[in-house]
């Protein structure tokens, strides 16, 4: 959602969503954001809907058409952080204005007594292009006054004047300001009595209540006051305006500055160089982001302050659930969300709905967290959500289709060519390291002190020195398996304990020579025992010596609070140095290089796919499952044709060396070497792959478009990566070989050679792609959870990582190929399971079933589990504009546009049509997708080729429907040699045969998709589907079984 895209423009797509069958609309942040934000997640005012997405009642009339269709609305929302422009973040202005004595000084993550003594009581603002005198005596930073506001303004940043310290500047020549007025002038003794007032305020030092309450009053009171006067006194306005140009000083003399130098000392600010936040910010950002500010929403009256406005959402039933955006960086994630849902159960609608339709009243809105998991990590399970938003699912649908001796052998090409060996836990390590002692070392040094502060409370630990806790916590945090732990409070769990002792373990074998008892300290703080529990547990099973243990229970608190500190800060390393650093220095396959994943673990067998099903369908039933995000590295079909190379990587090696041979003119002579780096361009070729157009032939030249967003991927990438420029420190000479190097391949002499030489094998990998895509979708619209639809990936999603994949979505083309496939969406498996339930389905959207949560009622979590989400900024689910979808066509009819689908793949229309059905399926029989047991099917796969299948099965009283789905993977060598031929029929797949247990074979099945009926072999030892008459006619499948 952006000025670009508003209430009004989701509103009118309603209609479109509603016949693609989805079933809930999930918004970026629609809340009050920086002027021209492109995404939202740079809240200003929690409080107010954003006015460039349109007023309240453009809102209102959004969500009045969402409910005539029966939609709900699911809200990202952004608790950890805010915006902190001080233009538009009130809040942040006013803490600006009064340090500490401010109203909402408890509302940021600020240390008010940092490590710096000079900035006790103070905010580091890193905003400065240069070193400060250097810009204050330029003349950049420069006084003002606007409606009885004095403002220091630099560039477009307007920065508020502490007003006790006004008066320094506001009496200027006050004498003769007097003698010209007169004493008896009642203008002039308004403004001597202003001065005198501001003057008396209270310090921003002093923190008391009465204090805070005083300077808030007042200088309101003193504010309008100025400004009735600066309206009614053109001689006092004259005053002010040659008092602020005596005190902007003169570029070129320097003395002249002197004064404002002076008043800037006197804010409850310090401006500095942008580059000073890396050592010294003393607020906590959003992972290195210095305009993103802390919350502190573990407060309650900043809770209750930030979630007003939401909780009168729930109350109007507007807001039916919640994506919480980066939990991790949130103090106490369990607490914050139990306040959320307290705060739904508020509702009137949950008072009314909860008890009812939801098995879970401590979760009466449906909400899920943006938390990434690692390997073999689980979501804690005192979280009141409903699971992740879904980036475990990606990785793992993803890896099933790296095939893993190919993996191998692409890692030996790769080294090969690039000369590049570490394996990827060094190369992470070494990223890691890098953002700790760089970006954010400032929040390192505040740690290292707390420590310190801990460790000087005990003759045990007074000899540690803040060098040596400063490296051994350097060493930790790199060897940190996960984002963070989840240490509170109320303790900490035997997960925590094993993350830490893994980090610990690690950071120990990598560095043998650093004192052993700084790591048992470190545990003890991090794990944290009274004096006689135990303190430290030796991975080797000795003896416990509780050395550490906390002296008393201050001390204790003192380690509670560093640990949940430290957790803030592991999250932050994790993301930019795995995801913003090392995924762009690690490039065997990008297409496994995704926000979550481990590039060392490419692969997923399928009973480890099936593993996670189950234990998805167990503990997280309405967890969210994604293959597409605002915040992927690529998109769902680019990583679907990547992950082929695993399938050819023979062919790969052979064209990959003839493309360098013929692109080795397009690099340039750089510092002693040619740039692109050979690791940087072989990153080139696979996103190359993924993006370039099918229906592009080698005769036509690059698109302009697709040039611009390749060479502006490509820039992002090695800025990213950090190995030879950056974003603090840009080596333009490399930045420049880059681009070069991009529009000389694809655009000059040297694309006359290379695309005729590239283009055929990206079409033909394409090809095998778009099997692995429609597998992806298949499997995300079956597999148990809630199935999440990004903007536009009902066709073709070829995009890359931000800002390509947030670029507009053209919803009149997909408005027009909808009508084009609609018919085919036409089956009796998607009929309603009752009458009543048929003659709401009928008019396409109404209330269908009543499971819902307690502020969605009638649809909620049933309502979400059975259709689709459909996020950022579009609506979805029935409309009356749509036609009758109860009219089925012949089975010879369907197969003959199946069929011709399938020649004309390019277009999008059969991944188009296959969401369309999965999504009516979902909408038909929601229960089955809810609550549906899952069934893993094995195979007997006689080709070269594998198949993933499982079954969905709805309990007896509810129908006992069956779903199976059918997914080929590693099609590629059913299909390289025949670049027209799809891996359908008994001629592809031979005796390939999915075999079904005796309460499956009992069924019979029928295609979904073809409208077939699929026979069942049976002797008297087992029963089967043969996997060609399965996939006789399109590459998936989902088999409906019906019982007679």
């Amino acid at each position: 959602m952006n000025h670009a895209f508003t209430f009004s423009d989701a509103q009118a797509l309603v209609p479109y969503l509603a016949r693609l069958g989805v079933g809930g609309c999930y918004f970026s942040p629609f809340l009050m954001a920086r002027p021209g934000s492109l995404h939202g997640y740079d809240i200003c005012d929690h409080n107010r809907l954003n006015p460039e997405l349109g007023t309240d009642a453009d809102f209102g009339a959004l969500t009045q058409t969402l409910e005539t269709h029966g939609l709900l609305l699911v809200l990202d929302f952004v608790p950890n952080h805010m915006g902190v422009e001080p233009q538009s973040n009130m809040w942040w202005r006013e803490v600006l204005e009064n340090g500490p004595c401010s109203l909402y000084a408890r509302f940021f993550d600020i240390d008010w007594d940092p490590v710096t003594p000079e900035m006790k009581n103070k905010v580091l603002l890193p905003i400065l292009g240069d070193q400060y005198g250097a810009v204050l005596e330029r003349g950049e930073l420069t006084l003002g006054m606007d409606d009885g506001h004095l403002f220091v303004q630099y560039y477009d940043h307007k920065l508020p004047i502490n007003p006790r310290q006004q008066p320094r500047v506001l009496r200027h020549r006050i004498d003769e300001l007097k003698a010209a007025m007169g004493l008896g002038d009642p203008d002039l003794r308004e403004f001597l009595s202003i001065l005198t007032g501001l003057h008396n305020l209270p310090l921003y030092t002093d923190t008391d209540s009465d204090s805070i309450e005083e300077r808030h009053r007042e200088k309101e009171v003193l504010r309008e006051r100025l400004r009735r006067l600066l309206r009614a006194s053109p001689r006092i306005r004259a005053h002010i305006e040659e008092a602020l140009a005596a005190a902007n000083g003169v570029p070129g003399r320097p003395e002249t500055f002197d004064a404002l130098h002076n008043l800037l000392e006197e804010q409850p600010y310090r401006l500095a160089y942008w580059r000073t936040a890396q050592h010294e910010i003393n607020y906590r950002r959003f992972f290195d982001i210095n305009e993103l500010a802390g919350v502190r929403v573990e407060d309650p009256l900043v809770f209750e302050a930030t979630h007003s406005l939401l909780a009168r959402l729930f109350a109007q039933n507007q807001v039916h659930g919640l994506r919480i955006d980066h939990p991790d960086g949130l103090f106490d994630p369990a607490g914050y969300f139990a306040r959320v849902q307290a705060l739904a159960r508020r509702s009137p609608t949950a008072a009314s709905a909860g008890g009812q339709h939801h098995p879970d009243a401590e979760r009466p809105i449906w909400m899920i967290a943006e938390k990434i998991l690692s390997h073999r990590e689980t979501l804690p399970h005192e979280w009141l959500v409903h699971g992740t938003t879904g980036y475990n699912f990606i990785n793992d649908v993803n890896g099933l289709f790296v095939k893993p001796d190919g993996f191998r052998a692409l890692r030996r090409i790769y080294v090969r060519i690039t000369g590049r060996s570490l394996p990827f836990s060094e190369v992470a390590y070494k990223s890691k390291k890098l953002i700790i002692e760089t970006t954010m070392a400032s929040e390192l040094n505040v740690l290292v002190h707390a420590l310190s502060h801990i460790a000087q409370g005990s003759r045990r630990s007074r000899d540690f020195t803040l060098s040596s806790l400063r490296e051994m916590l350097t060493e930790v945090v790199a060897c940190f398996p996960v984002y963070r732990t989840y240490v509170s409070h109320d303790g900490w769990t035997p997960s925590d304990r094993e993350m830490i002792d893994r980090a610990i373990t690690e950071a120990r074998r990598r560095n043998p020579a650093m004192e052993r008892s700084l790591f048992d300290f470190l545990r003890a703080v991090l794990l944290p025992e009274r004096d006689g529990d135990l303190a430290f547990e030796a991975a080797d099973d000795q003896k416990p010596r509780p050395l550490f243990a906390a002296v008393d229970d201050e001390d204790y608190a003192h380690r509670i609070t560093f640990a949940m500190k430290f957790q803030q800060y592991t999250g932050p390393v994790q993301a930019k140095g795995l995801e913003d650093t090392a995924f762009y220095r690690y490039n065997i396959l990008v297409s496994v290089n995704e926000v979550g994943a481990d590039p060392a673990r490419p692969s997923r067998a399928t009973d480890e796919f099936h593993a996670t099903n189950l234990h998805r369908l167990a503990t997280w039933p309405c967890e969210m499952l994604t293959t597409a995000t605002h915040d992927t590295k690529l998109g769902e079909d680019v990583r679907a044709r990547i992950n082929v190379l695993s399938e050819i990587p023979n062919a790969w090696r052979t064209e990959l060396s003839r493309w360098t041979r013929i692109t080795g003119g397009a690099r340039v002579h750089y510092d002693n070497d040619w740039a692109p780096s050979r690791n940087d361009e072989y990153r080139f070729y696979q996103v190359l792959l993924g993006i370039w157009p099918p229906d592009l032939g080698p005769e036509s030249p690059a698109p302009a478009p697709l040039v611009e967003r390749l060479r502006d991927y490509m820039l992002k990438a090695i800025h990213e990566a950090k190995l030879h420029t950056s974003w603090i420190n840009p080596n333009q000479a490399y930045d420049d070989a880059m681009a070069t190097f991009v529009d000389r391949v694809l655009t000059g002499s040297t694309s006359h050679r290379f695309l005729p030489a590239f283009v055929p094998f990206a079409h033909k990998l394409a090809h095998v792609g778009a099997v692995n895509s429609l597998g992806q979708i298949l499997l995300r619209l079956t597999s148990p959870g809630v199935s999440d639809l990004y903007q536009g990936a009902e066709l073709w999603e070829l995009s890359l990582v931000d800002p390509d994949n947030r670029r507009p979505v053209d919803y009149e083309l997909r408005r027009r190929l909808l009508d084009e496939v609609e018919t085919l969406a036409c089956d009796a498996a998607l009929l309603p399971d009752d009458e009543d339930a048929l003659a709401v389905a009928g008019t396409h959207g109404r209330e269908v079933r009543s499971e819902g949560t307690a502020t969605i009622p009638a649809r909620g979590l049933g309502h979400l589990a059975g259709s689709e989400l459909h996020p950022k900024g579009v609506t979805p689910w029935g409309t009356s504009e749509a036609p009758s979808p109860f009219t089925a066509l012949p089975t010879s009819e369907r197969t003959a546009r199946l069929s011709e689908l399938l020649d004309t793949w390019r277009d999008g229309r059969v991944k188009l049509l296959l969401t369309l059905i999965g999504l009516r399926l979902r909408q038909m029989h929601p229960n089955l997708f809810l609550e549906g047991e899952y069934i893993p099917l094995a195979c007997d796969v006689t080709v070269p080729s594998d198949l993933v299948a499982f079954a969905r099965r709805s309990p007896k009283d509810e129908g006992g429907h069956v779903a199976i789905t059918l997914v080929p993977r590693f099609v590629a060598s059913l299909m390289w040699d025949e670049p027209e031929q799809w891996p359908v029929g008994i001629g592809t797949w031979a005796t390939s045969r999915v075999l079904l247990p005796p309460e499956l074979a009992a069924l019979r099945y029928r295609n979904v998709l073809t409208g077939q009926d699929v026979p069942i072999v049976t002797n008297p030892q087992e029963s089967w589907i043969f996997a060609g008459q399965a996939l006789k006619d399109f590459p998936v499948a989902v088999l409906w079984g019906t019982s007679g």
